[in-house]
């Protein structure tokens, strides 16, 4: 087993399944032309499991300090109940995008919300 999927399945061990309310954070704001990719990967793959990066059918994102390198290969690999979402279906750069934008759930400050 590779170290970062060793890394990856050691932190959804840890992660449980609780249920959270609804995320709070500021609009996420498109730092560069792949940012809104993004957004709109997440709403259309990612978004029925995990709503706005809050628990849902799997657990929350936007709560865990994951480094993108293991969101890719979570994307890419599946872990548990997560399907995997290989290059026929995303390609290198789709999941990138999506893993910059779950970061950015997570960096947003409390407060506001992170949907637009």
């Amino acid at each position: 087993m590779r170290r970062a999927e060793l890394i990856v399945c050691v932190m959804l061990a840890a992660c449980g399944a609780q249920q959270r309310g609804e995320p709070q954070g500021p609009p996420v704001a498109a730092a560069t032309a792949d940012e809104p990719h993004g957004r709109e990967l997440f709403q259309k793959l990612c978004y029925k499991c995990h709503p706005g990066g809050a628990a849902g059918l799997g657990p929350a994102l936007n709560n865990k300090p994951l480094p993108e390198l293991a969101v890719r290969t979570q994307i890419r690999k599946g872990v548990g109940a997560m399907p995997s979402f290989g290059d026929e279906l995303l390609g290198d750069a789709d999941v990138a995008a999506i893993a910059r934008f779950v970061h950015e759930l997570r960096s947003a400050p409390h407060g506001t919300t992170a949907q637009r």
